[in-house]
């Protein structure tokens, strides 16, 4: 019994260690770019920006949409350019925290329900041969399948966490990309035209 509970929370201190990192990835800065992005297109675009600029330079919270914003107030040319990859560089570092925390959990909960496994199987032998045997190895088989169950449970989630994480990153990142361009247009003299 006590070998299934060990197998458990080590299983569930991975599932939430997963979980924390696909809500980093999912969410890796306060607003959504894209959506941010979109705002700003069309003949409004400058107005939306200044609009955005000023709510977000009087909210307390989106320091990192904040900074960006507060970039493009630069005039063209290198300062700008260095403050704005100042930002892409931490945008880039929020989407890439506990990157690889998925994958070291799917490999510690495999190998922790197939260790907690074993320890309840070898228990059950352990017991002199007789009629209590039968029954304490029946009891360390359970424990040991129900062992082996959780971590194959954990490692299915850390597995999926870590594919699921890695592809909404990327969408972040392009997300992050037009919206640079988009104040790139919105806030210059000679705005782009798309």
């Amino acid at each position: 019994m006590l070998v299934t509970l060990g197998a458990a929370l080590v299983a569930l201190i991975c599932v939430v260690a997963s979980g924390r990192r696909l809500v980093w990835a999912v969410a890796p800065a306060g607003l959504d770019s894209r959506l941010l992005s979109e705002a700003l297109g069309g003949d409004g675009g400058a107005a939306m920006w200044r609009s955005l600029r000023r709510e977000l330079a009087r909210h307390g919270g989106f320091r990192w949409e904040r900074e960006l914003f507060a970039a493009f107030d630069e005039p063209e040319g290198p300062a700008r350019d260095a403050l704005v990859n100042e930002q892409l560089l931490e945008f880039e570092a929020r989407a890439e925290r506990w990157l690889r925390v998925p994958r070291v959990c799917a490999s510690i909960g495999t190998s922790t329900g197939l260790l907690f496994g074993s320890i309840a199987l070898l228990q059950g032998l352990a017991v002199p041969a007789g009629d209590a045997a039968n029954e304490a190895l029946q009891a360390a088989l359970a424990s040991a399948l129900g062992s082996v169950s959780l971590g194959i449970a954990a490692t299915s989630f850390c597995v999926a966490a870590h594919v699921r994480a890695g592809r909404t990153a990327r969408r972040a990142r392009a997300g992050v990309d037009a919206l640079v361009e988009r104040l790139r247009c919105v806030s210059d003299t000679d705005p782009c035209r798309t």
